[in-house]
């Protein structure tokens, strides 16, 4: 004869109190845009990019509307070394002449694009893999600088196919290649890519997965994580010198995204178990979170 403590176990019941307080969030994100800079260790780590492809697909399942965008760094380092060719870098951009740009094409449309749309697919999801130039979703310009080659900036974000994908149910993943008007690739940041496409299709959150817990008052001290602050308050950490280096380009991406109107941005530790999970779904939240105002009441 079994009884009901023989089914009692802490772990399901853990598991089941989660899902009865992820109810607010589900219902206030249900149908909104969320767009999901994927790079890192997050991409890197087999265990991790399976986590992160797991929690794509369940955002998608209860009705948030994923897009996510990627890079590939790594990748691309290891194909320009099997071809030959010596990665450069002048002031933390990659130095992008024709035939690194050939490359970083092949590896970030062909290559990258594809693995993690096929990834989601065989989680349950329904994903559809683009590039700036597919349907004219992403015009580009020169970032400017001299000797970085063929590195761009968003020039214009074309949103038609990305509205038509989303409101149809898929999940569309965007790789950071765009042309000129004259066709001509270049290279894009692929946070800044997230960003424009974040602005550009009103999305409810900008999140960036990162490799560091988020922005940190004392770069030595991860306990000295800020939690929540407004564009004003980022503005002066850049000013101070407190958000430095790297760190610089994604804080300034979330900013511009905030001031286009999406409502908040995310800059999370994509190495954390179900990061996305966390921040979305729990009261407490984790890493990093910018928004327009403190005033102003967000989830």
């Amino acid at each position: 004869m079994l009884k009901s403590k023989d089914f009692e176990n802490q772990s399901e019941i853990s598991r089941v109190k989660v899902l009865s307080e992820a109810l607010p969030y589900i219902q206030k994100f249900a149908g909104r845009k969320i767009v999901v800079k994927y790079g890192g260790a997050a991409m890197k780590d087999s265990n991790l990019k399976d986590q992160v492809i797991r929690d794509i697909v369940l955002l998608s399942c209860v009705g948030i509307r994923p897009i996510v965008v990627h890079g590939g760094g790594p990748e691309i380092n290891s194909w320009l070394g099997k071809l030959g060719i010596e990665p450069q870098f002048k002031d933390g951009l990659r130095v992008t002449d024709a035939p690194t740009m050939e490359v970083v094409e092949m590896v970030l449309v062909g290559r990258v694009n594809k693995e993690i749309v096929s990834l989601i697919n065989q989680a349950g999801g329904r994903a559809v893999g683009l590039c700036g130039k597919d349907a004219n979703l992403i015009k580009a310009r020169p970032e400017g600088r001299e000797g970085i080659g063929f590195v761009g900036e968003v020039s214009n974000v074309k949103i038609d196919i990305l509205e038509s994908l989303v409101d149809n149910g898929y999940i569309p993943v965007v790789s950071s290649v765009a042309a000129d008007e004259k066709g001509q690739a270049y290279n894009i940041n692929a946070d800044t890519v997230a960003g424009e496409i974040a602005a550009a299709m009103d999305a409810e959150k900008l999140i960036l997965l990162t490799d560091t817990a988020g922005i940190l008052e004392d770069y030595h001290n991860p306990d000295s994580l800020i939690v929540k602050l407004d564009i004003q308050e980022a503005r002066q950490l850049i000013e101070k010198g407190i958000v430095s280096g790297g760190m610089i380009p994604k804080v300034n991406c979330c900013v511009r995204s905030l001031a286009q109107g999406v409502r908040a941005a995310h800059i999370l530790d994509g190495r954390v178990p179900h990061v996305l999970l966390q921040e979305i779904f729990t009261d407490s939240g984790v890493g990093s979170m910018i928004v327009s105002s403190l005033a102003v009441n967000n989830f």
